[in-house]
């Protein structure tokens, strides 16, 4: 999907419509694997000892690898900056759509 880098969009903080700069929303961080609620930390402090089923801490993921991805495409959530105001708001519903290119 082709998307322009700047649009003229209303602002909610300026109460009128004004040029934007379109930035695509990160998909966060991965987990620290030295953080306090990390699977490999609660596995040094022993976290789930004794037999049997080890539940979420075990070494087989819970599903098939088949099973795991379905969707092929993830929704993509666009930051709007007003270049007046420099304040930022998000677009309400995500688009899904496999690749986003700025043109």
């Amino acid at each position: 999907m082709k998307k322009p880098k700047t649009t003229n969009r209303f602002c909610p903080y300026c109460k009128k419509k004004t040029l934007h700069k379109i930035k695509l929303l990160s998909t966060g961080t991965k987990r620290g694997t030295l953080k306090r609620g990390s699977l490999i930390r609660a596995k040094w402090r022993h976290a789930m000892p004794g037999m049997g089923n080890k539940g979420r801490y075990g070494s087989k993921p819970p599903i098939n690898k088949w099973k795991r991805k379905t969707k092929s495409t993830k929704k993509h959530v666009f930051i709007y900056t007003c270049q007046t105001c420099t304040k930022s708001h998000q677009s309400k519903k995500g688009i899904r759509v496999s690749k986003v290119m700025f043109e």
